[in-house]
């Protein structure tokens, strides 16, 4: 090899193990230089992460637009939708068939975006949806703070997360469900009404459908029911008393409460302000300066729909054809129990009045003395102090546990662990019976008696007769301290009156649709007793006393009356609930704001307006005799039986000469120890002893006992 080829070699095998040397002294590929550490697992995964979720959501994106399209191309045109009336017409019919009222859709002209006033569209924007002109259907500020309430618990938002074209979405082709796949196609329909329509024509099918109670869609209905005038005449004060109907349109309706109408219409003002659509002096309108539409035609026979249609959401499938409610309501009684609650209710008070048939089925309901004023229920709604109507269960549990009604028991101070009750004229009768210390209200005896059997067994004795409102188990829980609706407690006495058998108040029987098929029919149903018969027997004795001799002479009606009064401290509440010839009903008086009625009590305006209605209900049905009959049970009775013979002069006994002596037949003034004296042997003995049994038709007659009446008629507390 020449020099040249040998130095060219030496140099390559020099470069070589040069570069293997620099190859073995470099850092490793990747690592970012000298002094690099090896990269991090968790921003792997956090690119991973974001990579997938970008994908998800780029997918989730491409679904919903392939969703809201799809539904866009469902949806009708908008001519079909402007036609399409939202509602259910429902005729509510009496117990004989007759037509008590029609509720259903009323319907004004339809108005074009270019006839609605200004005013009208921006306190609907205002109050309802105020991004309502840049967001795409849904708002995704409004869904956000939703997700964030769901998740910490807040209630920081004012609003509801449902945007105009949502709700415009759910009244067209949804339902009220709250369920998350419903909300999730309102989402959907929304977009896709968005994506069809022009804002205009929503803001336009939403005025003109959106529903503002009293059975008014659309603000033309709504301007024309409140106010008498077409809806394109309407002011800003009234635009704004209309926007705060949709949130709760039996709230806020200014014939139902004008207050909370005024309240809600300053909140949409305040925010029409807020949002640059009217002035601050704009903003101080009067409100309650607005005048509103005289209310007709309406009466009490509302207060009863009002209690019973919210049952066809629990009795009958979903469905939107028209149907017809058949009901128990007797519109005779309707009408005597209207006019006993109005002739007879104080003045500046308030009545109610429930009626229930023997089996529970409402006859009549009045829930106040004008509907049109006030359409607030008393009669199934307010909760009100019964006083000593309550002790009805207090009686109930001193008869379950032994007590008798010719019984003895004082009427004398007490105090019970610091409470000591007093009769409303402050004196005590001493010793007397509980027939007559019932039928005279006299606290005190209750609160013994209360005391004695236990406050919790008269709180279960309530729930055995269908007492579901809170019971307080304190001493002064006797006298009536918790309070109570008209309804269930009626429903108690109407347990008594059905043989101690505990009845549910009802007011449908049937529910037919549109062809006639019959959609619910109610199910009779069989109870057992919920007390002995000698329990009923003992307070059906006590409450009619009550009405014979005491605080309930008032409710006589001349024919049996069994009942009993109430009325709490400082004349706050009247009571009178009472049954006859099966009808059970209860009256209540007083202020809605609680404060005390002059003269106001159980035994005069409720007993009244009690004894006024129940001459027109009982006057086709039969007299009914109370069966006051105690059969006491073997526990009660005495071991001998000889003491429940009577007096000495109702023996049968014999004589020296073996002759049989009739009861009654030995002559005023005979020695009692002589020839005719009662005999010390059994009739048991007797029979044996002359061999043969005693006649058939001589039987002992029941001993009596005379009713007996106070020393001093106390009050009623």
């Amino acid at each position: 090899m020449s020099k040249r080829g040998e130095r060219l070699q030496n140099k390559g095998a020099r470069g070589t193990r040069r570069a293997a040397a620099e190859r073995s002294a470099a850092p490793p590929s990747g690592s970012g230089g000298e002094g690099s550490a090896p990269p991090s697992r968790w921003k792997l995964w956090l690119k991973r992460l974001f990579v997938w979720g970008s994908a998800l959501a780029v997918l989730g994106l491409v679904f919903l637009a392939f969703a809201v399209g799809f539904a866009a191309q469902s949806l009708p045109d908008y001519a079909t939708l402007q036609a399409t009336q939202p509602g259910q017409t429902i005729v509510v019919r009496a117990r004989d068939g007759r037509e008590l009222v029609e509720i259903g859709p009323s319907f004004g002209e339809w108005l074009e975006y270019s006839e609605i006033p200004e005013n009208m569209t921006n306190a609907m924007i205002a109050v309802e949806d105020k991004r309502f002109r840049s967001h795409l259907g849904v708002d995704p500020v409004r869904l956000t703070g939703a997700l964030i309430e769901g998740v910490t618990g807040s209630r920081a938002r004012l609003g509801g997360t449902s945007t105009i074209t949502q709700q415009l979405a759910r009244n067209l082709f949804l339902n009220n469900n709250r369920s998350l796949d419903r909300k999730a196609r309102e989402a959907v329909l929304a977009m896709a009404l968005e994506w069809k329509f022009s804002k205009e024509e929503i803001l336009e099918l939403y005025l003109n459908k959106v529903y503002f109670g009293g059975g008014a869609y659309g603000i033309d209905s709504a301007s024309r029911k409140f106010f008498s005038h077409p809806a394109n005449e309407l002011s800003v004060e009234e635009a704004a008393i209309i926007a705060g109907l949709v949130k709760a349109p039996s709230q806020y309706s200014p014939t139902a409460d004008v207050q909370a109408a005024v309240d809600r219409a300053q909140v949409v003002l305040r925010l029409m302000q807020e949002q640059g659509y009217i002035s601050p002096d704009q903003a101080q309108v009067d409100v309650s300066a607005v005048q509103l539409k005289e209310q007709a035609g309406q009466n009490s026979v509302r207060y009863f729909t009002d209690w019973v249609l919210p049952q066809l959401e629990i009795i009958l499938p979903e469905t939107y054809e028209p149907i017809e409610v058949w009901t128990t309501l007797d519109i005779g009684m309707q009408r005597a129990a209207t006019a006993a609650i109005e002739a007879n209710t104080p003045k500046g008070a308030q009545g109610a009045l429930v009626s229930l048939d023997r089996d529970g089925a409402i006859l009549a309901l009045v829930g106040g003395t004008d509907y049109v004023a006030s359409n607030f229920n008393r009669a199934t709604t307010a909760m009100r102090q019964p006083g000593s109507a309550w002790k009805l269960f207090v009686y109930l549990a001193a008869l379950e546990a032994g007590y008798t009604p010719e019984d003895k028991v004082v009427d004398t101070p007490v105090t019970i662990d610091g409470w000591s009750p007093r009769n409303s004229n402050g004196r005590n009768v001493g010793e007397t019976d509980l027939r007559t210390a019932f039928a005279f209200s006299i606290n005190t005896v209750a609160a013994q008696l209360g005391n004695e059997v236990g406050f919790g067994t008269v709180a279960g004795m309530a729930r055995r007769f269908g007492i579901n409102s809170k019971v307080d188990t304190n001493p002064s829980m006797v006298l009536g301290a918790s309070e109570m609706r008209v309804i269930e407690m009626t429903q108690a006495f109407a347990g008594v009156a059905a043989k101690g058998v505990a009845v549910e108040p009802y007011g449908i029987t049937k529910v037919t649709g549109a062809s006639g098929e019959v959609l619910y029919r109610r199910e009779a149903s069989s109870n057992s007793p919920v007390v002995p018969d000698y329990v009923i027997a003992g307070i059906t004795d006590l409450l009619q006393a009550a009405v014979q001799t005491g605080t309930g002479r008032a409710a006589d009606i001349g024919r049996p009356v069994a009942g009993k009064t109430g009325t709490t401290s400082s004349n706050k509440d009247g009571w009178f609930i009472g049954f006859s010839s099966g009808i059970t009903t209860g009256v209540w008086m007083g202020r809605d704001d609680a404060k005390a009625v002059p003269g106001l009590q159980g035994g005069r305006a409720p007993a009244q307006a009690f004894a006024s209605y129940m001459r027109y209900a009982v006057k086709s049905r039969p007299v009914e005799e109370f069966d006051v009959t105690l059969e006491l049970p073997e526990w009660q009775l005495e071991p001998d039986e000889e003491a429940m013979f009577g007096v000495p002069e109702d023996y049968y006994y014999i004589d020296e000469q073996g002759n049989m002596v009739e009861p009654g037949r030995r002559e005023p003034g005979e020695d009692p120890l002589g020839p005719d004296a009662p005999p010390a042997a059994s009739q048991d003995f007797l029979e044996e002893a002359t061999g043969g049994s005693l006649p058939q038709n001589q039987q002992r007659p029941p001993r009596r006992v005379p009713p007996q009446q106070p020393a001093i008629k106390p009050g009623e507390q």
